[in-house]
């Protein structure tokens, strides 16, 4: 099959098999191949590993990184890209296709059944609409993840990569920081797809931690403060804290634990560290459980 990564060749696919790009799905087919390879380049993609695309398309991307994987899974949720894909892959041997949304899907049990139970890579074009909730379920399932090398929409990429103090910095930032490394790889102009996004994308990698950076008693509660601090990111901390619906600390209580911490109590959550975050959270919850 020749390569896919021209608009060309994107588009003979799509006529001849009648296909329309769907809205509903994020659809932007990626026609670069300069840009396909530095991707799979920076995944680091080679003969041991066992990679999961998400969203593979027409497959574009799932032939480039079966040339170097032991092994690719793609998951896509559009049911009319399942033809066209077993037509496109078809001459590759190590390439498993399943029709499943990807935060339905079982991805432990996928990988213990498909994958012998190996870590894996995930490299994505990212529908941009779902992109936090992919991510973030990537992590949560505590799937036994090396990497996650993604497109994403360009601002999604460098709230990711940003630290305190700055208006892009909020809970994914602080989510993302816990569970793993960002960096950004590169950007994508919208010239390089089809159809052209109104915005332009990076390519992000996310470089999983051996064990999380910071230290924390309850894990749900770190994230439920986080979250709480961003919904209401014009508060103070202690404001924000006291007022969520979901956590229930008096605002003095707050105000002490930030003064053991020697941090104004007029600070806002977007002032604070993870590591910071944890703190807070640990005094919050010792002095809850006394």
């Amino acid at each position: 099959m020749p390569e896919l990564a021209t608009p060309a060749k994107t588009m003979d696919i799509i006529k001849k098999h009648n296909f329309f790009l769907q809205k509903k799905y994020g659809q932007n087919f990626l026609v670069d191949g300069n840009i396909l390879e530095k991707i799979v380049t920076a995944a680091k993609i080679n003969e041991n590993d066992y990679v999961l695309e998400i969203g593979p398309g027409i497959g574009t991307m799932t032939a480039c990184l079966a040339k170097y994987a032991k092994k690719v899974i793609c998951i896509e949720i559009d049911k009319k890209l399942i033809p066209i894909l077993e037509e496109t892959l078809s001459e590759y041997d190590n390439i498993i296709i399943k029709n499943e949304d990807i935060l339905k899907v079982d991805i432990n049990r996928l990988i213990k059944d498909d994958c012998n139970g190996c870590q894996i890579k995930v490299v994505a074009n990212l529908p941009y609409y779902i992109t936090t909730p992919i991510i973030m379920s990537l992590f949560e399932q505590s799937i036994p993840i090396q990497s996650i090398t993604v497109m994403v929409q360009k601002e999604v990429a460098e709230r990711i990569k940003t630290g305190p103090g700055t208006k892009d910095y909020g809970a994914l930032s602080l989510a993302v920081k816990y569970y793993a490394d960002p960096e950004i790889i590169m950007t994508v102009p919208p010239t390089c797809f089809i159809p052209k996004p109104a915005v332009s994308s990076a390519v992000i990698q996310l470089k999983k931690h051996p064990k999380p950076p910071v230290s924390v008693a309850d894990e749900n509660l770190l994230f439920a403060i986080i979250r709480a601090a961003f919904n209401q990111r014009r508060k103070t901390l202690a404001n924000a804290l006291s007022n969520a619906e979901n956590i229930s600390f008096k605002r003095n209580d707050v105000i002490i634990a930030l003064q053991k911490m020697s941090i104004n109590e007029a600070v806002r959550g977007e002032a604070l560290t993870l590591l910071q975050f944890a703190e807070l959270t640990n005094l919050l919850s010792k002095d809850n459980a006394n």
